[in-house]
């Protein structure tokens, strides 16, 4: 059997690079596959989606999954079993990137179960692959035969030196001040995240603009190869079935009711949502009072018209009238209120309030020891940052079990960290792991942003010396399809984010941005509706600081007293083999006797030393046992030793950490001794003087008596 023709398109990213999409080869029996190359990287996507659609589904079950080999990189999985298992916080990441900007673009009336697989084959060492993922999985639909309003692509734009680098290695990463992911069809931005030091938003824009320039190729291509594979039609499907007269019913009965509760201005989400849900129940009830004991009412197809009213009417209100959901205006903050030094055990904690939107939060001070240990295909070390996002049902008035971390959390988990991370002093004045929880205790709207709120009130509570302040707004957006008419909404709540057209998150300081994640809904957003959002942030995100600065402007000057503390020393690097000892024994010993935790780096020929404990006499005992080992003994010093052994010729006294010298007999007093016991005994401690060190050997020679007054001689 001869391998299949293999169809091909390239792309040149102009820069002595390229990307390939191959497909006719591999996972045939999907109903799309390519694999796509950018050097030695290769991304293998899949798509598979039911023929037909189950019943009762009125949504897109769409599952995306992004996976790692182990065997890309040519590294066996760590763990007991040795082989991949569940993803990591980095493989959902990525899925989550990836799905949303596949998601918008399904038709509204396609339900049929679709799976999307993208799997790293191939990787190398320098080239982040998550930037291709979304560009693979476009291009497995493309070729396939599912309905896409695609196609779409993904590119990461880093700003290394001044200078925007499309898909850049990991050093340059590391490097950059501006760091984004931008999804987007050749026509419209779907998705932004990303993380920046304090940019404007000016210098955002600039980045997300030449994103799209360099994803409107690769958008190109996959057209090209859905043609050249014939899957330029895609399939036929009936999904839905539609009553046009029950759809006029339900908004000639009910449009006015829904936009009298939408204008009403009752900030109380559940109050709302109740009012909103007897509508629709006493429209129910008509249709079943009229229907009798023989008919039948669609509820599912009430409900579903009865959702359009809704998001209509809402969408009107904000429109027409200026007016949201809640009365505010639109750019209006909602009462913020917090408090710091909540939780008296903790080593720093905060509650922000906003609306209906609660954090509560705490930090955390550990040892390096405490970091999280990172084993990835591609990325492998310790995180000495932590930030956990947890949100439970009550915290939405939901009765239901929480069951694990979802990708949710992960997800804004992980924008919050990436809000706050460059604002944490450096290693060297802060040498602690940090960990920070927020607990979602209320929400409606936006409790990635209260907790990169909390986040910065708990780390000045608990005295760590962020360079700057950090608060975070979401943004939302209404827009007009019959004219251009559109309202940008500061602060939104979870309807606006649900019936809205734009979530827009922005973090940052008082001088730029550090963070942002925007996904949107519709097509057609211009990049002034952009920097219109964006300037409102900038003003929401100040006034939101201001407010925080009312309950703490500036970290407190220490730790708490019970927050254990970290001294650091540097040591000689052919010292840190003394100072651990054969086996450990030695740094355990400190360990055990002093009550503290002790962890040594080597770095730039050093030994760095860091001593943890909760209190400054523990510190003290191990930093001077430390200092002990390390110390060089000098001829003429005075040292205070303890006596180990005692010989007929002698005593062996320890001077410093596993130093012993040689107290001779004829040097303990200045008269005449018959034995050693006369006059010292083992474990006493006394002063001796080091009168010489022998170069040869380094064997140290002892004098107490020198110490001492010399007597006098008789006179004859």
């Amino acid at each position: 059997m001869s391998k299949p023709e293999v169809i091909k398109e390239t792309i040149d990213l102009g820069d002595g690079r390229s990307i390939s999409i191959e497909t006719g080869v591999l996972a045939k029996q999907a109903d799309g596959s390519v694999m796509v190359r950018m050097g030695d990287t290769m991304l293998l996507a899949t798509v598979v989606s039911a023929k037909e659609a189950k019943e009762d589904v009125d949504f897109m079950p769409l599952s995306v999954d992004y996976k790692e080999k182990y065997a890309s990189l040519g590294k066996f999985p760590g763990g007991f079993l040795k082989r991949e298992a569940r993803p990591s916080d980095y493989e959902v990441l990525v899925s989550r990137l990836v799905d949303r900007a596949l998601r918008p673009l399904f038709p509204d009336d396609y339900h049929a179960d679709t799976f999307v697989n993208v799997t790293l084959m191939s990787a190398e060492s320098e080239t982040p692959p998550d930037s291709l993922a979304g560009l693979a999985a476009s291009a497995a639909l493309a070729v396939s035969d599912v309905p896409f309003h695609g196609p779409i692509a993904e590119a990461r734009v880093a700003r290394v030196d001044g200078q925007l680098v499309v898909n850049p290695t990991f050093s340059q990463i590391k490097d950059a001040d501006i760091e984004i992911i931008v999804g987007a069809t050749r026509d419209n931005i779907l998705m932004v995240e990303g993380e920046m030091s304090e940019v404007s938003e000016a210098d955002m824009l600039e980045a997300i603009k030449f994103a799209h320039d360099v994803i409107k190729p690769m958008c190109d291509a996959q057209l090209a190869l859905a043609k050249r594979v014939g899957k330029e039609e895609k399939r036929e499907y009936s999904h839905e079935t539609n009553d046009e007269d029950l759809s006029k019913r339900v908004w000639d009965e009910t449009y006015d009711a829904a936009y009298k509760i939408a204008s009403s201005g009752n900030a109380d989400k559940h109050e709302r949502s109740e009012a909103f849900g007897k509508v629709k129940e006493d429209f129910l009830a008509k249709l079943t009072e009229e229907a009798g004991d023989e008919g039948e009412v669609n509820e599912m197809l009430v409900g579903k018209y009865y959702h359009d009213v809704e998001k209509e009417a809402v969408r009107r209100v904000v429109l027409d009238e200026a007016v949201r959901l809640d009365g505010r205006k639109t750019d209006e903050i909602r009462p913020i209120w917090s408090e710091v030094d909540y939780l008296p055990s903790a080593h720093g904690s905060a509650v922000f309030t906003r609306g209906e939107t609660q954090s509560i939060t705490t930090v955390t001070l550990g040892t390096k020891m405490d970091a999280k240990l990172i084993d990835d295909v591609l990325r492998k070390g310790t995180d000495k940052f932590l930030l956990h996002y947890n949100f439970p049902p009550f915290s939405t008035g939901d009765a239901r079990p929480s069951r694990g971390t979802s990708r949710r959390e992960v997800g804004h988990g992980n924008l919050a960290h990436r809000a706050l991370k460059r604002i944490l002093p450096s290693e060297d004045e802060m040498p602690y792991s940090l960990r920070i929880v927020s607990d979602i205790l209320e929400s409606n709207g936006s409790s990635s942003m209260a907790t990169v709120c909390a986040g910065t009130l708990a780390l000045m509570d608990a005295g760590v010396q962020i360079k700057k302040p950090v608060s975070g707004i979401a943004m939302g957006l209404i827009t007009d399809k019959n004219s251009d008419k559109f309202a940008v909404l500061s602060d939104i709540l979870g309807d606006e984010d649900h019936l809205g057209d734009m979530d827009f998150k922005v973090t940052g300081t008082r001088d730029g941005i550090t963070a942002t994640q925007m996904d949107i809904k519709v097509e057609g957003l211009s990049y002034e509706i952009l920097a219109q959002a964006l300037e409102q942030a900038r003003k929401g995100r100040l006034h939101i600081l201001d407010a925080m600065s009312e309950t703490l402007s500036a970290p407190n000057p220490d730790y708490k007293p019970h927050t254990p503390r970290i001294e650091r020393i540097e040591i000689p690097k052919d010292m840190i083999g003394a100072v651990i000892g054969p086996g450990g024994k030695v740094i355990q010993e400190i360990q055990a006797e002093t009550n503290s935790t002790i962890t040594i780096d080597e770095v730039d020929n050093l030994g760095l030393v860091d001593v943890f404990a909760v209190d400054k006499a523990s510190i003290d005992a191990a930093m001077d046992w430390i200092k002990g080992i390390v110390a060089i003994p000098e001829a003429g010093e005075v040292y205070k030793g303890k006596v180990k052994t005692i010989t007929p010729y002698g005593a062996f006294v320890e001077i410093l950490p596993g130093k012993d010298g040689l107290l001779h007999i004829s040097e303990i007093e200045w008269r005449r001794l018959e034995k050693v016991e006369e006059v010292l005994k083992e474990g006493e401690e006394i002063e001796v003087k080091l009168i010489a060190v022998d170069e040869r050997n380094g064997k140290l020679k002892l004098s107490r008596k020198v110490l001492l007054p010399r007597p006098e001689k008789k006179n004859d």
